[in-house]
Order: structure tokens, then C-alpha cells, then sequence
């Protein structure tokens, strides 16, 4: 931890040096929800979101508050390990292996044209508890297997030892952002009915579980968490088909996922409560994590400490430090491309409108992950080769 902010209802700990005015507002307003426990932390990577900051965490006492879960609820990253040795000879089928993923993954605003497998949809639910999923349910079975857009990638990447890995981020796709929506105009409306003391223009409106909506969104949430891991597996499992075409003996590890953007109950500090994780992910002791850099450095699986006062969480990432917009109008596309190129990166950065992902865009990462090392420790250090993005 670097500091403590400790001027309003509950401290709010940062794991950052800088936290710029729109991010700190926002914490601000969580460290004064009635509601908030013990303290609101910040992690390296955290920018400013709707409501709530990206790379936030906070801990609610029998409540939980929707836009703190952010919209593309669910959202994390998938991360599997080859036995096939990175060489000069692998470099030049990279271009192949990457069309043909294009071909088989769709990304950005694309989905299936059929309707996937029923049986790769998340199976412990009942639809019927379920309204949004349910009204939503014909459209996933088209989402189920795809990137979307964003930040989302498909990556193939090299540890120290030149092994192959790929690395998958993607959430719930549009079946997330419907549940969020909806229970976020829910929260509105009934915190307006109850004459809330939450000022409605903070944008953290509240379903207190005592009523039957925060169980309902809560079950929804779940859902959603549950469908945005079915959809990165398929990801992975056509990503594999690829693979197996130009390696046919290739074998593949165990895969490491981790999701960020959910609320879950846990016991911290004696009491349980439910713990928002807005663009941040749990690192409790042992537990294998992924924290990705950009398309031009690098990426991490780690081992969570356990930190209690991080709420046993970590960052999701490197974090922005522009805005989408401000990437676009600021960055120059030939500087970026030219970083990459020298890197050897089979990079996606085509275009003036791709610069929001360029990574000049984000926070260092070498400096993120160093301002976490009392929240996780390093096992293996990835270098990106190429990517897939929406």
C-alpha cells in the first residue's frame, strides 16, 4: 500500500503514487456510502469508470450496487500454457494462425450466425428466476464464443523459456451490459421511492439484500459470470483447433482463469460482507491470477498473497491513463506502429481509431506491478507475439 486517504466516513487506501481528480472523486463518494466497509481501496491500475473506478474495491455491508460491478459483468482472462518452444520457423506461421483464428472467432460487434451448443451455456440455473437472461438467451447462444471488442483480445504470447501461451480477455458480452443496465434503472427507481440518502447523481444507486431484487440480480450477476467463462473456453477450445492444424502433437496445461467486475460474499475483518470488484480481480493466498499488460508488453500470471487489506484483490491490469478519445486524437499511428514493429509484435494497431488500444495508452506496467508486490507475487512473465482484436 502507498497511502491512506483518511478525510471522509471510511479511508480510502490507495495502491498508487498518482490517482488522478475524477478517479479520487469517485472513491471519495464510495468511502461516504452508509453502507461502505472498513475502507474503499484503489489498485495501481485505477482510472475513473461510471460510478465506481475501474480497479476499485469495495466491500458492502448486506447491500450490493450494480454500476459497482461495472457493465460487462463477468469480464476476465483466460490464460493456457503450450509445450510447443517458440522458434523462427513459428514466427512466419504466425500470420496464418491468426487469420484462421479470425475466421473462426468473430470479434467486435460480430456474432455467430447459428446458435452455439446449448450445453456450453452455464447449466445450475433455472431461466425461469432468471428475466433478463431469459429474454436474452436466443442472442447468447450467438454471443457464446465471441471477443467483442474494446480492450478484449486474443493473444499468443512466450514466457522466459520461449513457450508458447495464449491468453484470452473477454467478458459477457451485450447478455452482461442487458443485466447491468436493467438493475441499475431498477436500483434508480426504487432508491428515488425510499427517499435514499445516496445523491442519485453519484450514479451508485443500492439493492439492499432484504429485497427480493438484490437476490435476483445478484442470481442474474452470477449468471452472467458464469456465461462470460463459457465464452472464453470456447474462445480458447476454437483457438486450440487452430493450433492443433499447424502443431498436430501439441499439448495443452491446465487453464488459469480470473474474473473481474462481480460482486461475491466473503468474510473480511471478521464480518461478512459483499465484496465489488470493479476492474479488479481476488488474489487470496495461492490463487493463480493473470494481470495482462498491452499488445507491446508484458503480461503476468501471478499468486495472490492474501493481503487483507486489499480485501485479498489485485489489479486486472495495467489500467489507462488516456481516455479512449484522447488516444485517438494524441497518439500518433506511425510512432505506435513503429513501437511494435521494432518489438516483433504482430500488432492491431491498423488504423487512426485503433489507437485507443495502442499501448501509450496505458500505465507501465513494470511500475503496476511493482506497486502491488504486497498483493501478489510473479510466476511467469509473458512477452506478447502476436493478437486478435475486435
Amino acid at each position: 500500500m502507498k497511502r491512506i486517504i483518511d478525510t471522509e466516513r471510511i479511508p480510502i487506501k490507495l495502491w498508487l503514487d498518482e490517482v488522478d481528480d475524477q478517479t479520487l472523486y469517485q472513491a471519495k463518494n464510495l468511502a461516504n456510502l452508509p453502507f461502505a466497509f472498513k475502507h474503499i481501496c484503489l489498485m495501481p491500475d485505477a482510472h475513473s469508470g461510471y460510478g465506481m473506478p475501474i480497479g476499485g474495491v469495495m466491500a458492502a455491508d448486506n447491500v450490493i450496487v450494480p454500476n459497482a460491478v461495472g457493465v460487462d459483468i463477468g469480464c476476465g482472462m483466460l490464460a493456457v500454457k503450450t509445450d510447443v518452444t517458440f522458434t523462427p520457423g513459428i514466427r512466419k506461421k504466425l500470420e496464418d494462425i491468426l487469420n484462421d483464428i479470425r475466421r473462426k472467432v468473430p470479434v467486435g460487434f460480430s456474432h455467430h450466425k447459428k446458435a452455439q451448443d446449448e450445453r456450453l451455456m452455464p447449466q445450475k440455473y433455472d431461466l425461469k428466476s432468471l428475466p433478463v437472461v431469459k429474454t436474452e438467451y436466443a442472442s447468447a447462444l450467438r454471443q457464446l464464443g465471441t471477443l467483442g471488442g474494446g480492450n478484449h483480445f486474443i493473444e499468443i504470447q512466450k514466457d522466459r523459456e520461449n513457450t508458447i501461451w495464449i491468453m484470452i480477455h473477454s467478458g459477457s458480452r451485450n447478455l452482461g451490459k442487458q443485466v447491468a443496465d436493467h438493475y441499475n434503472r431498477l436500483a434508480k427507481k426504487l432508491n428515488k421511492q425510499w427517499n435514499s440518502p445516496v445523491n442519485p447523481k453519484v450514479d451508485l444507486a443500492y439493492l439492499p439484500f432484504k429485497t427480493d431484487e438484490a437476490h435476483q440480480y445478484y442470481n442474474e450477476m452470477n449468471y452472467c459470470v458464469d456465461f462470460a467463462l463459457a465464452n472464453r473456453k470456447l474462445m480458447l477450445t476454437r483457438v486450440q483447433e487452430v493450433f492443433r492444424t499447424f502443431f498436430p502433437n501439441i499439448a495443452f496445461g491446465e487453464i488459469i482463469n480470473i474474473a473481474h467486475n462481480y460482486a461475491a460474499w466473503e468474510k473480511h475483518f471478521g464480518k461478512k460482507v459483499v465484496v465489488h470488484r470493479k476492474g479488479a480481480t481476488s488474489a487470496r493466498k495461492g490463487e493463480l491470477g493473470i494481470i495482462p499488460g498491452s499488445q507491446g508488453t508484458s503480461s503476468y500470471i501471478v499468486e495472490g498473497l492474501g493481503n487483507p487489506e486489499s480485501f485479498a484483490s489485485c489489479s486486472h491490469g495495467a489500467g489507462r491513463k488516456m481516455g479512449r478519445n484522447e488516444a485517438i486524437r494524441s497518439l500518433s499511428l506511425e510512432e505506435e506502429q513503429r513501437k511494435l514493429d521494432r518489438l516483433g509484435v504482430l500488432h492491431a494497431i491498423r488504423r487512426k481509431k485503433d489507437l485507443d488500444e495502442a499501448p501509450s495508452a496505458y500505465k507501465n506496467i513494470v511500475r503496476v506491478m511493482a506497486d502491488q508486490e504486497d498483493l501478489v507475487k510473479i510466476k511467469v512473465e509473458l512477452s506478447p507475439l502476436a493478437v486478435v482484436k475486435g
